[in-house]
């Protein structure tokens, strides 16, 4: 083999006859470059966005949550929770009371999600409360009231907002907000909504437009007072210690709740989402491997052009006894010499590239994409991948033409000479 490979390695480096031979061969090189640093970059990109995602929907959400079937709400919850903490592979356990309000401030408003929560519990199962940018939820503690309650007890109660919210209705730590439910109250005059104000006491920013845009916390207690539900909830959020099998997990808790409750996990809620990452990441392969197609054809050119003009040279070293196997190994080899320099240099490429974009965030609109800069998660077995098909198909383009030079007759070749 150290023969064949001395000839390849020689006649890739030999001045031409044509210079358009040499034009294909470098064209050839750039483009198996071009196509493995775009396929390892779009990789790169599909895997950060996907990374991203999923590590903000888990610091953000749940694993599991369990709620009524009939979206009446869970009562009598405290026995029902402590039971259920007790479940095998649950880590911990919180009770929410969530319902859809208007938020405003004068005159700019905002549609959001309001959460009644115990932070103690909370911060076992999300995140969020961890990302508060401004302010403190230490406000949304519980407390305590005896008969007459202390007059702190009565100032306005705090609500803790998404840092995307309070930009779009004005409103900062310490400002008073106007929260209205739709769940009014039946009056002689017909439904009229119920409405409470509040001090924003935090605003947080977990990097996820969704939950940023529209989540605001209040205490369960004073959530219930605006709900009119009092000692009621709607949903128990579960962390598990193995998130990849939150489903079977959710099964048990469900067993364990008895009839009429239902468990739905992380994997359920975002099953699109990630159904249309993973499409994503195979139509980009897809496309992007056509560049690497393309410079195969090169390959296929030049190494013909190159059989063409070296077939005197051909002959003569079969007349010297060389085989036609050798002569299609020294053109194979000399194939797979050209998509090893591509593919060498694309890594190269494609990887400085992805470290480039990862250490310098480029910035996204997050109302478009959900999160605000462009991640970049280069893997290893990308590399393994994208080098495996650019060198099976530059290989299959050298068939042909090494085939051909085989094929060469030495008598025929060296008649005119």
């Amino acid at each position: 083999m150290r023969f064949e490979l001395f000839i390849a390695a020689r006649y890739l480096r030999a001045k031409r006859r044509q210079a358009v031979i040499g034009v294909i061969t470098l064209i050839s090189v750039l483009g198996v470059a071009a196509g493995v640093a775009s396929l390892i970059i779009a990789l790169a990109i599909t895997n950060g966005m996907r990374r991203d995602l999923q590590e903000r929907l888990l610091g953000s959400t749940a694993h599991v949550e369990l709620m009524r079937v009939a979206g009446d709400g869970i009562r009598q919850w405290q026995p029902l929770l402590e039971r259920l903490k007790a479940t095998p592979h649950v880590t911990a356990a919180a009770p929410g009371l969530y319902g859809q309000v208007l938020i405003s401030r004068g005159a700019r408003s905002g549609g959001g999600l309001i959460k009644g929560i115990v932070p103690s519990d909370e911060r076992k199962v999300s995140d969020l409360l961890q990302a508060i940018k401004k302010g403190s939820a230490a406000s949304l503690e519980p407390v305590s009231c005896a008969d007459p309650c202390r007059p702190d007890t009565l100032a306005i109660p705090p609500i803790v907002i998404g840092k995307d919210l309070a930009e779009s209705i004005g409103a900062s730590v310490g400002d008073t907000v106007l929260v209205t439910s739709p769940q009014g109250e039946l009056t002689p005059l017909g439904l009229v909504p119920r409405y409470q104000r509040y001090t924003v006491s935090g605003i947080f920013a977990s990097g996820f437009y969704q939950y940023d845009s529209s989540y605001a916390f209040l205490r369960l207690t004073d959530a219930q007072r605006l709900f009119s539900e009092p000692d009621l909830i709607s949903v128990i959020s579960f962390k598990v210690d193995d998130l990849y099998h939150a489903d079977r997990i959710g099964k048990e808790i469900e067993r364990s709740a008895g009839p009429g409750f239902q468990a739905t996990n992380w994997m359920e809620q975002n099953r699109e989402l990630f159904r249309a990452l993973k499409l994503e990441q195979i139509v980009t392969f897809i496309v992007l491997a056509l560049i690497v197609c393309v410079a195969a054809l090169n390959i296929l050119i030049a190494l013909t052009m190159m059989v063409m003009e070296k077939t005197k040279d051909i002959a003569v070293m079969m007349s010297f006894g060389v085989t036609a196997a050798q002569v299609r190994r020294v053109f194979l080899l000399q194939g797979l010499l050209i998509s090893l320099i591509g593919t060498s240099v694309g890594l190269i490429v494609g990887y400085g590239a992805s470290w480039f974009g990862g250490h310098y965030r480029f910035p996204l609109d997050a109302a478009v994409y959900s999160i605000d800069y462009l991640p970049f998660a280069p893997k290893i077995t990308d590399a393994l991948i994208v080098a495996a098909v650019s060198l099976g198909v530059s290989l299959i383009a050298t068939l042909y033409p090494s085939s051909s030079a085989a094929k060469v007759l030495p008598a025929e070749a060296l008649r005119y000479e």
